[in-house]
């Protein structure tokens, strides 16, 4: 018994050291060529922010280490990045929201868009309308954010997503969890 659960942890450590912690493979090179286009910068880290009394906070977004980085372009920060994930019809896509080091909306990207219709809440010119946001400002798709024809379900998911961000970083701003 003790051999095989010795085996067992020596298969799961070599697993996770093989496959990495982070982003997937295919989510990570798309963030980091947006980073390095947003910023006009060839390399830079990423540190996954650790969140305190996030077990205490009702927060409308899940943060954690898994999909808040902190960039850095050698030792100085140069803002954050929130990936995650939102539903769209039948499935869910993959979004990148860059912020600065005070947490406004710099840049936000829909990275992979898993449906027919809907894509267009990819296109730069409607998600420019996140651009200057900041912690604790509003979003909604039926007063202050254009919607799409064709594509209600995902404008309602993205902005309701992007609003949940903002919320959670003021919430956590304002308890200095972050």
């Amino acid at each position: 018994m003790k051999c095989t659960l010795g085996i067992y942890i020596l298969g799961l450590v070599t697993f996770f050291l093989l496959l990495g912690f982070g982003l997937p493979k295919n989510i990570q090179k798309k963030v980091d060529k947006e980073v390095s286009s947003y910023f006009g910068i060839d390399s830079f880290t990423m540190e996954g922010i650790s969140i305190s009394n996030n077990n205490q906070l009702e927060l409308p977004s899940k943060i954690n280490e898994d999909n808040l980085f902190r960039v850095f372009d050698g030792k100085s920060s140069i803002g954050y990045i929130f990936v995650e994930q939102a539903p769209s019809k039948t499935a869910n896509f993959d979004y990148m929201i860059l912020l600065d080091n005070n947490f406004k909306i710099l840049h936000s990207k829909v990275l992979i868009y898993r449906e027919e219709y809907g894509g267009e809440i990819g296109s730069k010119r409607w998600l420019r309308q996140f651009n200057g946001k900041i912690p604790g400002d509003r979003v909604n798709h039926e007063s202050n954010i254009d919607g799409i024809a064709g594509a209600t379900i995902s404008v309602r998911s993205m902005t309701n997503a992007i609003d949940d961000l903002l919320q959670s970083i003021s919430i956590l701003k304002e308890h200095k969890a972050l």
